[in-house]
């Protein structure tokens, strides 16, 4: 793997420097504060920001951070909050959504602390437990009752971290292509906290971006999807990158340690669907232990109690990117099946 990896990263730096795929190392500096935040027809999305005292109380944070976040169709009668993976930010549900929103539901999709538009403040513990706390600060603050927890990768650990700790509260969870179920040892604990860095992120050349995104999350890349690799890119020269390369240091620290998630889906309440790529390339972990992402989402779906699981055929890591319709269908069925929403009692 680790050998199709090093070929890949070869191909692309080919590529680039050929011509066939753009570079976008040479434009202008592009920060997280001016990412553009639209639907697909590129009509701006009302953002929104909220102070978490209750956070900087609970986590001793000299300040209290705020987070930016996206609300659209605030009448709807059930509520669904996206929650982002690692390195990623709110706009990674762009295929959902406005799609959501049109189908009735009332959407919120937030930037978790040290992403995209949110603060990033160093002294955030930026485990998946605290991210769980940012993200029921945000629920409880809106008055929204039983949320559906739609969470992606990192996010589908912090989904069930936060029904897992408050079983009562969650109204159903979207785990898609959730971390939390894969094992690791001490070991592999203390090789991710040894080899992730700051300088590693920050002097990624713009082919391994290339490659980390195109490559490592998708497996129906398509043209149209470039700027995942353009803001990445172009945002690397910012000020704020630095906070948001210490960021996902420590949180992938936090992801590693997720043996309260695994020894804990029993406490699941919540109706769950796992929603997975069949062709996921991250999960497990490629370098570590191999194999496929079905075995590992197995082990989930045993777990929590009436679970449905949903594989899709030729689909990557970044599953609601990369076979939007397909996602999106198998999404909305499950959400129809749910018993009549309770949101009326906020």
């Amino acid at each position: 793997m680790t050998t199709l990896r090093a070929a890949s990263a070869l191909l692309l730096s080919a590529a680039l420097a050929s011509g066939c795929v753009r570079s976008y190392r040479a434009e202008p500096p592009l920060s997280f504060q001016d990412f553009p935040y639209t639907s697909l027809q590129g009509q701006a999305w009302p953002l929104k920001r909220m102070a978490l005292p209750k956070t900087a109380e609970t986590y001793g944070l000299a300040t209290v951070p705020e987070v930016a976040y996206v609300e659209l169709n605030p009448e709807g009668p059930r509520t669904l909050v996206f929650i982002h993976g690692l390195g990623s930010y709110l706009k990674f549900w762009r295929y959902q959504v406005d799609t959501f929103a049109a189908q009735g539901y009332r959407v919120i999709a937030v930037d978790l602390p040290g992403y995209g538009k949110s603060d990033k403040p160093a002294s955030f513990p930026y485990t998946m437990e605290a991210m769980a706390d940012v993200v029921r600060e945000v629920v409880l603050t809106l008055g929204i009752h039983r949320p559906v927890l739609v969470g992606h990768s990192m996010g589908g650990q912090t989904a069930l971290s936060y029904a897992i700790r408050y079983p009562e509260e969650p109204g159903a969870l979207v785990l898609t292509s959730p971390a939390g179920f894969e094992r690791f040892s001490w070991k592999e604990k203390a090789w991710f906290k040894r080899v992730f860095s700051s300088v590693l992120i920050k002097s990624a050349p713009e082919y391994s971006i290339w490659g980390s995104v195109r490559q490592s999350n998708f497996s129906r890349w398509r043209p149209e999807l470039e700027w995942l690799i353009e803001e990445r890119v172009r945002v690397a020269s910012t000020p704020d990158f630095d906070a948001y390369a210490y960021a996902n240091v420590r949180t992938v620290d936090g992801l590693a340690h997720d043996d309260f998630v695994r020894d804990n889906l029993g406490h699941i309440q919540a109706p769950t669907i796992i929603v997975f790529g069949e062709d996921d390339r991250l999960i497990p972990n490629p370098f570590m232990h191999g194999g496929r992402a079905r075995e590992i989402m197995e082990y989930g779906h045993a777990g929590i109690r009436g679970s449905q699981l949903t594989g899709l055929d030729r689909c990557g890591h970044s599953v609601q990117l990369d076979c939007p319709q397909e996602y999106n269908e198998a999404v909305s069925a499950f959400l129809k099946k749910l018993p009549a929403s309770e949101e009326g009692e906020r």
